[in-house]
């Protein structure tokens, strides 16, 4: 944590709501993992933190989970633009690590329905260091183009998504976003009693579905 950093009163309110605006949307999505702590105290590059944490071990990824992940890295930038009618640099990494999952959805993880359960591109790794070093594209132009495409609908999907909840409890996020202009961070039991979880959350992973 940067705790020396000056931040002027202008950019601490925005960093307060585009905060506020992760912790919310993760908390109103039942396969979001339950906010932990959420801070607009500088740490690294990064001017606030939200960090939420599973609640079991996990070894399988689903797809709803996936994109509830998706919806709740995309609550910072919907929140600026719902409050401020404008947006900011601050959500880059939010963007790059979503682009980052879609596109692992859809080329990797077979979570395409246009596309189908195949991989797309084969990567080839430096073996010892267990590092990617290029992608080797094994599909045609008209492929590539559907695969922006489901790319490009997946994260904007996720983006109305965030927006709608934020539209939704506005009322909380107002709140939120006020309480850590006066204390800067919030543990999970105090942003709860800001806005108790509307919805249970749960792990996630798809349970058996008996038939009617």
């Amino acid at each position: 944590e940067r705790k020396s950093r000056l931040i002027n009163p202008e950019e601490k309110k925005i960093v307060a709501y585009h905060e506020a605006g992760h912790a919310v949307v993760m908390n109103a999505l039942p396969e979001s993992d339950p906010v932990q702590k959420v801070s607009i105290i500088a740490r690294g590059m990064a001017a606030g933190y939200t960090i939420s944490l599973p609640m079991d071990d996990r070894t399988l990824m689903p797809r709803k989970k996936l994109i509830a992940e998706m919806v709740g890295l995309l609550g910072g930038r919907a929140s600026e633009e719902i409050v401020f009618d404008d947006i900011t640099s601050g959500a880059s990494n939010d963007i790059e690590r979503v682009t980052k999952l879609a596109r692992n959805m859809v080329t990797r993880l077979g979570m395409s329905s246009e596309l189908g359960p195949m991989v797309y591109g084969q990567k080839e790794e430096l073996i010892f260091l267990g590092r990617e070093i290029s992608e080797q594209r094994d599909y045609s132009e008209t492929v590539a183009v559907q695969i922006d495409k489901e790319v490009r609908l997946l994260v904007a999907n996720a983006y109305q998504t965030a927006k709608d909840l934020l539209t939704k409890y506005r009322t909380e996020l107002d709140i939120v976003a006020t309480k850590l202009l006066e204390v800067e961070t919030l543990s999970r039991d105090e942003f709860e009693k800001l806005f108790p979880p509307p919805v249970p959350h749960h792990s996630g992973t798809p349970t058996f579905m008996s038939e009617s």
